[in-house]
Parts: C-alpha cells; sequence; structure tokens
C-alpha cells in the first residue's frame, strides 16, 4: 500500500484548521502552528493516521465486511458519492436517517418497499393502479431512491464508519458509538476527538482536500477487496482440485479392494486343495499295508 504523499495534502489544502478562536484544545497535539489567526495542522501527523487508518479498512474489507460512509455536508457530497460507489462500498449523503444504526430492522424494511414498488413495475401490477395511486408511489419511491438508495446493498450493520465532519454528523457517531462500531473520520481542529477511534485531523470544509484523503481511503480498500477476491479465487481452485481427486481416491481404494479379495480367493482355494492332496497320500501309505 503506498504511502501517503505530503505535497498532494499540501497543495490540496488538507493542513488548514479553523480560527484559533474556535478550536478544540484536544486537538492541541495535531496543530503545527498558527498563522493569521488560522490553526496549521501538522500534515506529518495526519500521514501518518491517514496511512494507519488506511491500513485498518483494508483488512475490514479483506475480511468480507462493509464499511458505511457519512457526508451530508454540501462540500462532500458529490465527492463521496463518486469515490465511494466506485468501490461498491455503501454511503449517505442526504439526510441521516436516526437509527439508521440502532434501530438497522426498520431501515431495512424502507428498503424492501422500494424494491416492492419496482417488483410491482416488472410484473405489470403498478399498470392496474389509478393516476393517483402511480404518482404517490412515483413519489415515495423517488423520496426513498433518494435517502435510502445508496444503502440499498446494506443487508447487516457495517463493520465500520468513515464520517466527513463530525459535528455535523454528531448522530451519526453516537449512534456507532453505542452499538460498539469504530469510527474513521476527518477531524478538524474545531471538533473534538475523543470518540473518534482513528483521527485523521484534516480540513474537512475544502472539497479538495475530503477528495486527496478518500482517494487513499478508497485505494486501500479497493486494494483489500482486490486481496480478497484473489483468495476466493485460489480457495475456489483449492476446492475443485479436492474435488477431482475424490474420484481418483475412489477408484484407487475400489481397486485395492479388488485385489485384497482376490487374494482372498486364491488362500482359499489353495486351503481347499490342501486337503484334497493330504487324502491322496494317505491313500498310497495304506496299499501297501494290504499288499503284505
Amino acid at each position: 500500500m503506498p504511502r501517503t504523499d505530503f505535497n498532494q495534502l499540501l497543495e490540496a489544502g488538507v493542513h488548514f484548521g479553523h480560527l484559533k478562536r474556535k478550536w478544540n484544545p484536544k486537538m492541541a497535539p495535531y496543530i503545527f502552528m498558527e498563522k493569521n489567526g488560522i490553526h496549521i495542522i501538522d500534515l506529518h501527523k495526519s500521514i501518518v493516521k491517514i496511512d494507519e487508518a488506511a491500513a485498518a479498512l483494508k483488512q475490514i474489507v479483506k475480511s468480507g465486511r462493509r464499511v458505511l460512509f457519512v457526508a451530508t455536508k454540501k462540500q462532500a457530497k458529490e465527492v463521496v458519492a463518486e469515490k465511494i460507489s466506485a468501490i461498491g462500498m455503501p454511503y449517505v449523503t442526504e439526510r441521516w436517517p436516526g437509527g439508521m444504526l440502532t434501530n438497522f430492522p426498520t431501515i431495512r424494511k424502507a428498503v424492501k418497499k422500494m424494491a416492492t414498488i419496482d417488483k410491482f413495475t416488472a410484473d405489470g401490477t403498478y399498470d392496474n393502479f389509478s393516476k393517483r395511486e402511480k404518482l404517490q408511489i412515483s413519489r415515495q419511491r423517488a423520496k426513498l431512491e433518494k435517502n435510502l438508495g445508496s444503502i440499498a446493498d446494506l443487508t447487516r450493520l457495517p463493520a465500520a464508519i468513515f464520517v466527513v465532519d463530525i459535528q455535523k454528523e454528531a448522530n451519526a457517531v453516537k449512534e456507532a458509538k453505542r452499538l460498539n462500531i469504530p469510527v474513521f473520520a476527518m477531524v478538524d481542529t474545531c471538533c473534538d476527538p475523543t470518540d473518534i477511534d482513528y483521527v485523521i485531523p484534516a480540513n474537512d470544509d475544502a472539497t479538495k482536500s475530503i477528495a486527496v484523503v478518500l482517494d487513499a481511503v478508497t485505494a486501500a480498500i479497493a486494494e483489500g477487496l482486490a486481496e480478497r477476491k484473489l483468495e476466493k479465487e485460489k480457495e475456489a481452485a483449492k476446492n475443485e482440485k479436492e474435488k477431482d481427486a475424490k474420484p481418483r481416491i475412489k477408484k484407487a481404494a475400489k481397486t485395492e479392494a479388488v485385489k485384497v479379495n482376490e487374494g482372498k480367493d486364491a488362500a482359499a482355494a489353495e486351503e481347499e486343495v490342501a486337503p484334497a492332496s493330504e487324502t491322496s497320500e494317505a491313500n498310497e501309505v495304506k496299499e501297501p499295508a494290504d499288499a503284505e
């Protein structure tokens, strides 16, 4: 996995924090200096944290689990939707639905409702509804697609969530912590990083900054998915070989059993011949005695 480039982060403005008067003292370890009333984030520490988070996310997806990305702020919506849909992970870029994690079964019911509407359209049932009913259903479908379309294939709770701006997505962080789901997040100088498992100190207000961090994260996830796919292919090939080897083993065992049976039959035949020859020898001994 390639190391994050310092100059790339610098050009994207990842180092720009918030105004000094808005800072959170708990972010002090990640602040390099203050310039013109603005805190500057230490990019060397950002690089270490990005690489650490990327490695952890890679292992999560490599094990077959999923990561949910949450970014509902205007600057992050489009870039998150574009980059995360490319790697096939679920994401939320509209309003965070309350109980998304803590009341997950209810969210799944809403997703299934969307699938039911699609089924009506496919089998022709939709054509039997009145014009008013069609309009209501289409509006409901559009609303569900907007809010839940990006998590339609999330059939169980995610193994982790990645958040852009933990202040705006406070509800998502709270729900994740309540369920002991690890939280990865871009954290600016105005935020409290206490509840975040993997802190990435970075500017979370600029689209370029968000994009460059997501590039590093998605590259690691894509690598993990590729390795998982390769392992599954190797396992499938191994199972196929074992499957092909079983008939050969059975055939060999059957041949061995036939040979053993043939050996037993030959031994039994020898035993039957032996008593007959002994009897004939005894008769030959008796004949001279009778002659005397």
